[in-house]
């Protein structure tokens, strides 16, 4: 399906909320808040005291991570009876990393309207105060929760020349910082604590010097981290081992064994045969 513009038909607004100081909202969203007939809510008691706060009087339903699939039955049947509906997370841009993308998802394959507003996200202001280069980048979200598996999701990242982005929470702030140390090395990075809150906080510095000055007490984090820009030296390393490390990383066989090539400077038929003679 290609829409190339929206209709006048009933939608669903996806609503960037503050994230900290309320003065950050915009004012399409306090109007699209005052038009739509509910409002969709990570959390609808922090949604409430919000609206609250902007005089608004809205009906609101929970749409959590463990009621998306039932909940976007109802959106789609509302939608189709003439109801504009809006959605929310708890602070900031709906969708990253947070609930909202099975709803969105389906009522788009249903060729309903989705009108994504744009507005407040953690980030944005994390990657342009940073003072790390800020293109390109990647938005990676949270690591995993498990040490094991958080380490292996760095591992296969820590090649990347993009900045790398992260969110992470107050309680394993440390440990990952650890993680990224030990997988990445010493890298210029950047942490921003309760971004647009009363007690915003920014550390930039090497990672082992941020560790060390980290005053952990509570908040969100957004991690930057600089990207990967060491010159790789290959001579060390046999063609087996070469097209493994890239395999390890995501890439398929055959990706990897064009990468290989082309960093040897020998053609990818002597790489493709002598991989698979020795694996």
């Amino acid at each position: 399906m290609i829409q190339k513009s929206y209709n006048d038909s009933p939608s669903l607004y996806l609503i960037p909320t503050p994230i900290g100081n309320m003065e950050d909202i915009t004012i399409r969203a306090i109007n699209t808040l005052k038009s739509v007939d509910y409002i969709l809510s990570e959390d609808t008691r922090i949604t409430n005291q919000l609206l609250k706060a902007l005089g608004i009087s809205k009906k609101t339903i929970s749409c959590h991570e463990h009621n998306e699939d039932e909940i976007k039955e109802k959106v789609l049947k509302d939608i189709k009876d003439g109801k504009n509906i809006g959605l929310v997370t708890d602070r900031g841009t709906p969708i990253i990393s947070d609930p909202g993308y099975k709803v969105v998802k389906y009522l788009i394959e249903n060729h309903i309207n989705v009108i994504s507003l744009p507005g407040p996200t953690a980030f944005v202001p994390a990657i342009t105060g940073s003072g790390i280069r800020p293109l390109p980048f990647l938005f990676y979200g949270f690591l995993n929760a498990k040490a094991s598996r958080r380490k292996e999701e760095l591992e296969q990242l820590k090649h990347c020349q993009y900045t790398l982005i992260f969110y992470e929470a107050v309680h394993r702030i440390e440990k990952t910082l650890k993680d990224i140390l030990q997988v990445f090395g010493n890298r210029n990075i950047s942490i921003n604590r309760e971004i647009s809150k009363l007690y915003e906080e920014i550390y930039r510095g090497k990672i082992s010097e941020v560790i060390q000055e980290l005053d952990v007490i509570k908040g969100e984090f957004v991690i930057v981290v600089e990207g990967n820009f060491e010159k790789k030296s290959f001579t060390s390393m046999n063609i087996l081992d070469h097209v493994k490390l890239y395999l390890q990383e995501g890439m398929n066989e055959m990706d990897a064994i064009k990468k290989v090539a082309k960093e040897r400077n020998i053609p990818k038929s002597i790489i493709y045969k002598e991989y698979h003679t020795r694996k």
